[in-house]
């Protein structure tokens, strides 16, 4: 995807018609642009003279894109803008109290002028010349648009103004007549025909507008610049034994750096000295300091807050994950939504419509008999009040300010249609480990059984510290907690995956699964505990000392802290929730369960998640959150992907939506986001649309034989320059949403009838060509352990292992050896008891 800046964009029809200039171009697949970032993409194969070349041609300018943005606190544009308004209005004061103020407000005129009308009328003609002069960007943008076959706003505004100025000429030069000829009557008819002040009053107030949308739109890109504004200018270096204090664009890769107290952390990198708290929140959004010490990453324009850390750096300019939100926050905003289709359709053809509608209008008020002066004023009317520019921008601005407010809190947008999609969904799809678990194993429950807990916990962690087994892990960590220190041992085993043994102060102590030790001692008074254990989807460990039960600790991926309340918040927004897992069925009704999910799919392969994402869309708008690479496949398929930040590469890059924290909770917050920025949208594109079927005939002269009602032209152009404030404004409105709580949708869509199907679709799918019995797995790290060394083997398609039911069960693409099959299971320390 190529980027390129635009420069002579006023409206939306200049948007259309560079979008449809580049789109004609050979090697063009698709092409977009935003009138709000005055930006395009374009991809394809086209060469980038080409595209730049079609947008010339188009009558605007075009360049590739360098880096994001300026930031620089005010834009010249809205200087020069701000400079030709200040010159406008003191010369329209001036136009005005010769133009209506001795009338309006019986303000005196020099004597000069009194009685003198050819005077006043050449006053009039000079002032508004020079306002038409310092505002000339309308009359060339607007007659060369008109030249190259592309009319837009600007051209609405040249038209109106011209019309009045050559009306108001026409006039003075039969008031000249009328003197000579001493017409008094005459003359005074061509005063009420001067529409000198309306032909100043339309470009000054439409720059009015200008003024005030830019400032408006600087506020949209408000969150984007405060993200490239959090990299720090510079970095504390180690070159050749010695500090340096370099530019921080000029760190790269492997370079060791040092940060200390109170200051940003330059790029990614990896702590190599030292400990300390970081304040991720300029990331996140979480306002809770993370732990940092030696292995642990950190990340650009994060604050360390406690101590002095050495770093090497891993990611520097456009690879650290500063860059990367920047980007997605860029990309979003530069995309477009498919909710402005129709508005883009309609600006395409919005301006050649206007001029129709205005030349229609001042025909038929001739011929129902009204004079010219009178018919062109409607005309006119109805050109300066119309407004392509509104629906131009009723999309783009809720997207950017909307994209915003998600990067401010952890929540990346990828594109606008992501935005969109989002809120629109019906289902929620959630993979279970890594997404409603923690992904890593706990210890839940210790039954002590001939020794306190205390001694429990040391034996246990005194023989697991030499396992590299991820429930060995758990226990540990549980050890780390309570400040128990494991003791050292001998004669250390490992027997094939069922369990352990050692000595310590010469007694013998063993641990394994219930079906190991009940070989090596009377478990029978524990069964119901360990049956009750494995129930709640937890995986029970005995441990003996010299023959005797001395306990049980139970071990289980529990499931997040806000697991159940996301999901609960997900069931009042009219969400239904699904969570598919490649565990047994047993565990994962369990978790299931806990979670508080209306469906559980158990058993499910990698490109069965894609199948289940798929059997779920046809029910209705689905998103699918996951965080493995065995997930991307669904990510990718989903009507909305959305991947939990700390999740892989190829996850993420799967996704539509990304998850800074890696928390379920961010999952109802950033469909609450989608649904406030789609009303917000919607709401802008009514404004739009109610704006112009309002104003149109009101500027016409409709109501006036019914109502009386008129419009001058000076305010049709008031109301065309606040129309776009407005759309704006409202869309600033997003920054004040709670995404925290609220945007209820209608009654949950029912998942059973899908979920059936899809369970009968895995079952008749369940044809394994082999079934191997495993001795020695215990939990579900075992089963990916098993399952990771089986599917390495050429010739097994896939593999499904149960550590509850001991088996593993195979799909093969040819015929592979047993031998080979039980030699990859008894290498990773699995036993193989029958095939």
């Amino acid at each position: 995807m190529d980027r390129y800046d635009v420069t002579g964009m006023s409206c939306a029809a200049c948007s259309a018609r560079v979008e449809k200039a580049v789109s004609g171009v050979d090697g063009v697949s698709s092409c977009q642009v935003n009138l709000l970032t005055n930006s395009m993409t374009v991809e394809g194969t086209a060469s980038p003279s080409d595209i730049i070349s079609a947008v010339k041609a188009a009558g605007y300018g075009a360049s590739v894109k360098g880096k994001p943005a300026q930031t620089k606190e005010t834009d010249p544009a809205e200087d020069t803008v701000r400079t030709r308004l200040a010159a406008s209005l003191v010369l329209l004061v001036v136009l005005l109290y010769f133009s209506m103020g001795h009338m309006l407000l019986d303000l005196p005129l020099p004597a000069f002028f009194d009685g003198n009308h050819v005077a006043m009328g050449l006053v009039q003609l000079l002032l508004s010349a020079l306002i038409m002069v310092i505002n000339q960007k309308f009359f060339i943008n607007g007659f060369k648009g008109v030249l190259h076959g592309a009319p837009n706003m600007d051209t609405l505004v040249a038209l109106g103004s011209s019309a009045s100025f050559a009306w108001s000429t026409y006039s003075l030069f039969i008031m000249t007549q009328a003197v000579k000829n001493g017409d008094h009557s005459t003359v005074m008819q061509c005063m009420n025909d001067f529409y000198f002040e309306s032909a100043a009053m339309i470009v000054t107030l439409i720059t009015v507008g200008k003024l005030l949308e830019q400032r408006s739109k600087g506020k949209t890109t408000n969150a984007l610049t405060e993200l490239m504004e959090l990299a720090p200018k510079t970095a504390c270096v180690v070159r050749d034994g010695a500090e340096h204090i370099i530019p921080a664009d000029e760190v790269v890769k492997g370079d060791i750096f040092i940060v200390r107290p109170g200051e940003s952390i330059p790029v990614d990198g990896v702590v190599r000295e030292g400990e300390t708290s970081v304040n991720e929140a300029a990331l996140t959004g979480e306002s809770i300091p993370a732990d940092k010490t030696v292995g642990d990453k950190v990340s650009a324009a994060t604050v360390n807050q406690t101590g002095t850390v050495t770093c090497e750096a891993t990611g520097v300019g456009e690879d650290t994950a500063l860059a990367r939100v920047i980007q997605m926050v860029s990309d979003a905003a530069a995309s477009k939504a498919p909710i402005a289709r129709l508005a883009d359709r309609i600006a395409g053809i919005f301006v050649p419509t206007v001029c129709a509608i205005a030349l229609v209008t001042i025909v038929v008020w001739l011929i129902c008999g009204a004079q010219a002066g009178f018919a062109l004023a409607r005309g006119i009317s109805v050109l300066v009040i119309s407004c392509p520019c509104a629906l131009g921008l009723a999309t783009p601005v809720a997207i950017m300010v909307g994209s915003g407010v998600g990067a401010k809190n952890g929540i990346l947008f990828k594109t606008a249609t992501a935005l969109e999609n989002a809120g629109n969904t019906q289902i929620v799809v959630l993979d279970k480990t890594g997404t409603i678990t923690s992904g890593e194993p706990e210890v839940t429950d210790i039954i002590p059984a001939g020794m306190s807990e205390e001694q429990l916990i040391t034996a246990a962690a005194s023989i697991e510290h030499m396992s590299e087994h991820p429930i060995a892990g758990a226990i540990m960590r549980e050890a780390d907690r309570r400040g128990i220190a494991p003791a050292s041992v001998t004669d250390f085993r490992a027997l094939s995956g069922s369990g352990l043994t050692a000595v310590l102060n010469g007694q013998t102590l063993c641990g394994g699964s219930v079906s190991f030790i009940s070989k090596l001692c009377d478990v029978s008074g524990y069964a119901s505990e360990c049956e009750r254990l494995s129930d709640e989807g937890k995986t029970p460990l005995m441990f003996t000392a010299d023959g005797k039960l001395a306990g049980i600790i139970a071990v289980a991926d529990r499931i997040r802290d806000d697991s159940a309340e996301a999901v609960r918040q997900m069931h009042e927004m009219g969400l239904s929730v699904v969570m598919l897992t490649g565990d047994n069925e047993r565990t994962a009704r369990v978790i299931g369960k806990q979670a508080g999910v209306d469906e559980v799919i158990a058993g499910v392969m990698p490109d069965g998640k894609e199948m289940a994402v798929r059997t779920f869309m046809e029910t209705g708008k689905t998103a699918m959150v996951g965080d493995g690479i065995n997930d991307a496949p669904a990510l990718t398929r989903a009507d909305t992907g959305i991947a939990i930040g700390a999740g892989t590469d190829i996850a993420i890059d799967s996704a539509d939506v990304v998850l800074m924290h890696s928390s379920l909770a961010d999952v109802p917050r950033a469909i609450r986001l989608s649904r406030a920025a789609l009303r917000n949208i919607r709401q802008n594109l009514f404004w739009a649309f109610f704006y112009n079927v309002i104003g149109i005939p009101l500027a016409a002269g409709v109501w006036i034989p019914i109502f009386g009602w008129t419009l001058e032209p000076m305010f049709g152009a008031a109301a065309m320059s606040l129309s776009s404030f407005c759309v704006v404004t409202n869309a600033l409105r997003l920054n004040l949403a709670n995404i925290n709580k609220g945007y209820s949708r209608g009654e949950r869509a029912d998942v059973s009838v899908a979920a059936e199907r899809l369970r009968d679709l895995l079952s008749a799918g369940e044809k394994y060509d082999v079934v191997m019995h495993i001795e020695g797995m215990m939990c579900e790290h075992c089963e990916k352990r098993v399952k990771k060394a089986l599917e390495r083997i050429d010739g097994v398609e896939s593999a499904v292992a149960d550590h509850k039911a001991g088996t593993a069960s195979l799909k093969l693409s040819h015929e592979v050896p047993m031998e080979t099959l039980a030699a990859a299971v008894e290498e990773a320390d699995y036993k193989v008891i029958s095939k």
